[in-house]
């Protein structure tokens, strides 16, 4: 039985809160080593070893987080109180770090990463659990995914504009950037989520809650179904993530081009990202979400290692080519999280247990270890390979470029392998529901007073 359709106004509302988180998460990953390495004084190893021990030790935070979610009784939705509460923790540690100062130490870099990435758990988590509970239905969960996915995308187009812009303003210093990075978060942090919570609904939980321990979570984490999904979010997640870690000493260095110029080559991978969101997600319909994410993973490694060709300084064909790879790039993201939305379906029916909190923990661990190891394994390597971040040094260079190309590819045909087999097909989870309705312990679709009747002929992302 389909579940009823959300309009684009609720979920352009749900994915609005996706700009500043976004734009938190691509600084962070991107513009933030590069800035207290470079900017701030701080060695390649220093700023590496703060991101790689703060986001291993946020994984251990998750599953605690996850498991107070799926406890919460509130009567307005446990998933909407929780967002609610990471909005002064993101904003006091996005101040701190974008608006550090030279002189600042390795222990201030550490001591608010902690700080961010407790609220960036808390905010992510809820989020994406509130979008599994919108709907039952297993292509409308593509739909609102590829929402979210959109929204992500956006706050990444728009803190990428930031500093192309600023230079036409008077404001030429990479700190600048990075200031009006924060600045941005913080002003659409609070905004977004209150429009948020005042628009989109969340029901109202009808399974008995059950206790969260460790055996809980081993528990899921013997389930094929979730392993396939765990493993598939860490390759997919991984490989952008040390591309975006070494975007700028690569194409500055490697294919002799200025800050501003690949800025723009990010800005027009993520539009890539933008238009390939409602592709995959009509792809996802057609063929399955995991046969459709085993085709993205496929064409994102093919079109990696083709930047190797991209000859020095010519901005036309890396422009075309960053595009390309930024539209195969979009369907992991969202469609690895709807398809964890399927599973907590299974799991209910298996367990009687509403696992989502603790389900989509699990999942933002992934995303954390692949951020990691991003940050904390590529830049202390680049230093082993001799790579200067000021220097031309060919050992170093030709170090960066296997880095920067043939890891992130090869990751991604292993997450295609993983993803092909996934044996939650439409045809299962379909049954899964059927049954889970005849128990009477199917989700309920939720209803606000305060969102406005949802159409049918509302226009759509992707059907």
């Amino acid at each position: 039985m389909a579940g009823k359709e959300r309009s684009a106004l609720t979920l352009a509302a749900y994915a609005l809160p996706c700009l500043p988180f976004a734009g938190l998460g691509l600084p962070l990953v991107v513009y933030l080593p590069t800035y207290y390495a470079a900017d701030l004084g701080l060695s390649l190893t220093a700023v590496g070893a703060a991101f790689m021990f703060v986001r291993v030790l946020d994984i251990a935070f998750d599953p605690f987080i996850g498991g107070v979610m799926d406890a919460t009784r509130f009567r307005y939705g446990r998933f909407r109180l929780w967002l609610v509460i990471s909005v002064p923790i993101l904003c006091l540690a996005t101040w701190r770090l974008f608006m550090a100062e030279p002189g600042v130490g390795s222990g201030y870099l550490l001591g608010w990463l902690l700080v961010v990435y407790a609220g960036t758990s808390i905010s992510t988590l809820a989020q994406i659990a509130w979008g599994a509970v919108l709907s039952p239905d297993y292509d409308q969960r593509s739909r609102i995914y590829a929402w979210w996915q959109a929204g992500n995308v956006v706050g990444m187009i728009l803190v990428l504009a930031l500093p192309a812009l600023l230079p036409h303003l008077g404001f030429k210093e990479h700190g600048a950037a990075v200031a009006a990075m924060g600045w941005f978060v913080i002003v659409l942090t609070p905004l977004t989520v209150g429009i948020a919570i005042w628009r989109v609904p969340e029901p109202e939980r009808t399974t008995q809650a059950h206790r969260t321990n460790i055996a809980a979570y081993l528990a899921l984490l013997r389930r094929p179904t979730v392993l396939r999904i765990l493993g598939a979010d860490f390759l997919t997640g991984a490989g952008p993530a040390i591309t975006g870690a070494l975007f700028f000493f690569f194409f500055e260095q490697v294919k002799g081009f200025e800050r501003a110029a690949a800025s723009l080559l990010l800005l027009l991978y993520f539009l890539g990202g933008l238009a390939g969101a409602p592709l995959w997600a009509w792809l996802a319909v057609r063929l399955s979400k995991h046969r459709a994410l085993a085709l993205a993973s496929g064409l994102y490694a093919a079109l990696t290692l083709a930047v190797l060709a991209i000859p020095h300084g010519e901005t036309l064909p890396a422009a075309a080519l960053m595009f390309l790879i930024g539209v195969p790039y979009a369907a992991g993201p969202f469609l690895l999280r709807a398809m964890m939305a399927d599973v907590g379906d299974e799991v209910r029916l298996d367990t009687g247990a509403d696992r989502t909190g603790m389900l989509y923990a699990l999942l933002s661990g992934t995303v954390k270890i692949g951020s990691a190891v991003a940050v904390g394994v590529a830049f202390p390597m680049l230093q082993v390979l001799g790579f200067d971040p000021h220097g031309t040094d060919a050992e170093g260079l030709a170090g960066l470029q296997g880095l920067f190309v043939g890891l992130p590819a090869l990751l991604a045909v292993i997450a295609g392998w993983l993803v092909l087999g996934f044996p939650l097909t439409p045809a299962r989870h379909a049954e899964v529901r059927r049954q889970l309705e005849a128990l009477g312990a199917a989700a309920p679709v939720p209803q606000t007073p305060h969102a406005p009747p949802e159409s049918s002929h509302a226009p759509r992302l992707a059907d």
